[in-house]
């Protein structure tokens, strides 16, 4: 649904134009806007003097906006296979493979700033063309 959305040339859908759009029934979009809106990958707005839902992707840098939050959840990752690792030992295989896990979402989360950087560096050339 979410590849629906960013696909879509529309900027708002109610629930029942995204069951039709994408062919399965209300129930099944239900669902899944309601984990969308809950991640951040949709919003959701009331259209004025109705009850009805509508959901959109908010495309002034999206991804940014999607990924820039993700940092404290790099953290957890980070802390959680530290724990990991004093739990089993660094010198068991499990501990090794935990202690590479660390150091490989300690990585991304070191450098995800200043690849948002360069993402905004690089996003501005793409609309002078």
């Amino acid at each position: 649904m979410f590849a629906y959305v960013l696909a879509d040339d529309a900027d708002r859908h109610t629930a029942g134009e995204l069951a039709a759009g994408l062919r399965v029934s209300p129930a099944a979009i239900s669902g899944a806007v309601r984990y969308l809106v809950q991640v951040g990958l949709l919003g959701r707005d009331r259209e004025p003097g109705t009850r009805s839902d509508v959901y959109r992707i908010d495309d002034d840098d999206i991804w940014s906006r999607i990924f820039l939050p993700r940092t404290e959840l790099l953290d957890r990752w980070v802390a959680a296979a530290a724990e990991g690792v004093r739990s089993l030992g660094a010198d068991r295989p499990g501990g090794r493979r935990l202690e590479e896990t660390r150091e490989f979402f300690a990585f991304l989360r070191a450098d995800l700033p200043r690849m948002m950087q360069r993402w905004q560096d690089h996003r501005g050339t793409l609309h002078d063309m």
